[in-house]
């Protein structure tokens, strides 16, 4: 088990108590015993972390001097982690031990895997059963790919990625390294392009032929059930370092930038074009052939069918949206409507008895 000041080191971090303590994970400020460690990056948690029995705490500066203020009766057997952003120094720590206690997958292909002799997989990959591989495909070392996944032809996986069960990698696709793609996930699917042809009698909706790829990034993240079209004539991207939760639907030539996150069930209508460092609430919309600024931040339920051009700005709303700080007011107001209608109902009562 690591030490406090292994640890430290590791993470960058100051250590501020007894060093010799050794830890074996991180457990909640609550469950959390001697050999934990928990963390506070909320000041409304700041008691429940004093009197928590964790034997260590990941805080802020501004916390620990807090802390030290209001001691408990643990105080004195605990070490503190003293970072200037607690919250990721905490989930850095919780992959270090995930590591330290998850089984490795040896390398090696499952007899029943069926692989193109034309593929290129390194000896460090680990191939489960019932994979299908086509031609021309090329994995990067030690590439895990678990039970029933099916990777078509001319497919690109960069090094470390990891993907679960069940998923479908179409033709063409390139993915990076250090990806993970959790089960369901179907990657390079045709676009939704149909050209109408109709008459007066009749007619038809004519296919347009999905040409393009999906281009996927390094360390992105992909939810389960998620769905990543290819493009029709142009690519799809995913830009390195973007999380996207379960159940997103990802339009073809959709362009996303990097380090975005993307909660559940969001969509993204086709040639939309997402900034960096985004951040996109559950089951948010976007219309088509839209350009989102970098750091935009849509709540939840919000659908977006304008562009938005000026860069940091938060918007909520179902229809229309709005900014965040107007939709805030609005609220505030429509929470008034009540108070406002009595008042309405007593001042016109009064009226009409002086009159």
């Amino acid at each position: 088990m690591p030490t406090a000041i292994e640890l430290a080191k590791q993470f960058q971090v100051s250590l501020v108590g007894d060093a010799p303590h050794v830890f074996q994970g991180l457990a909640p400020l609550e469950l959390a015993k001697a050999d934990h460690i928990s963390f506070l990056s909320n000041p409304l948690y700041r008691q429940q972390a004093s009197d928590s029995h964790a034997g260590a705490l990941i805080v802020s500066k501004t916390d620990l001097e807090f802390l030290e203020a209001h001691p408990s009766s643990h105080s004195a057997q605990r070490v503190y982690f003293v970072s200037k952003n607690p919250y990721a120094t905490f989930a850095r720590m919780a992959q270090y031990f995930a590591k330290k206690n998850t089984a490795i997958l040896a390398p090696g292909i499952h007899p029943s895997a069926v692989i193109d002799s034309s593929a290129t997989i390194p000896a460090s990959c680990h191939i489960g059963p019932f994979v299908q591989i086509g031609p021309n495909v090329q994995l990067g070392e030690r590439v895990a790919i678990l039970g029933n996944t099916s990777i078509a032809s001319d497919s690109i996986i960069g090094e470390d990625t990891l993907l679960y069960p069940s998923i479908s990698i179409y033709c063409g696709t390139e993915i990076g390294r250090r990806c993970i793609i959790h089960s369901g996930a179907v990657i390079g699917a045709d676009g939704f392009g149909f050209a109408p042809d109709f008459s007066a009698t009749g007619g038809e909706w004519v296919k347009i032929p999905q040409t393009g790829k999906v281009l996927i990034g390094d360390d992105v993240e992909i939810g389960a059930s998620t769905t990543i079209d290819r493009g029709a004539m142009s690519d799809t991207v995913v830009g390195s370092g973007t999380k996207i939760d379960n159940q997103v639907q990802i339009a073809h030539n959709v362009v996303i930038g990097q380090c975005c996150v993307i909660a559940g069930c969001a969509a993204i209508s086709g040639s939309t074009k997402i900034g960096n460092y985004c951040i996109i609430g559950g089951a948010a919309n976007f219309a088509g052939h839209l350009i989102i600024a970098d750091r935009t931040t849509v709540s939840g339920n919000t659908s977006i069918i304008r562009s938005i051009t000026e860069p940091g700005q938060h918007f909520t709303g179902v229809y229309p949206s709005m900014l965040h700080s107007a939709w805030e007011k609005n609220a505030a107001i429509l929470r008034g409507l009540d108070k406002i209608r009595q008042r309405l109902r007593l001042l016109d009562k009064n009226k009409n008895t002086e009159s």
